[in-house]
């Protein structure tokens, strides 16, 4: 049972990658994919600590730094948002600050 959800979870997580590789327009669709992929990888561990009988402590160092970094994220996003105007990467000049 748990070797399924193994490999559900690494399907959706090679999905949720694709989806990231192929969406780079908006940064905002691009912090959610990553969010998505942090869960999926939670999930993963999660998965892999519990059917070994491992201690989870690690599970949460690993949510607070998923959470530093969708807040490190989301204040890169604000702060383009005010200097820019929008969040696309297609008017959007990296050489220019």
């Amino acid at each position: 049972m748990k070797i399924y959800m193994m490999i559900f979870m690494g399907v959706m997580f090679l999905l949720g990658l694709m989806k990231f590789s192929f969406n780079y327009k908006n940064l905002l669709v691009s912090l959610l994919i990553l969010e998505y992929k942090v869960l999926m990888l939670f999930m993963i561990i999660y998965i892999c600590l519990n059917s070994c009988m491992f201690e989870s402590y690690f599970l949460m160092v690993y949510i607070v730094i998923c959470v530093c970094e969708s807040v490190l994220g989301l204040s890169i996003l604000v702060s383009m948002i005010r200097s820019h105007g929008n969040d696309y990467f297609q008017g959007f000049n990296m050489l220019q600050c």
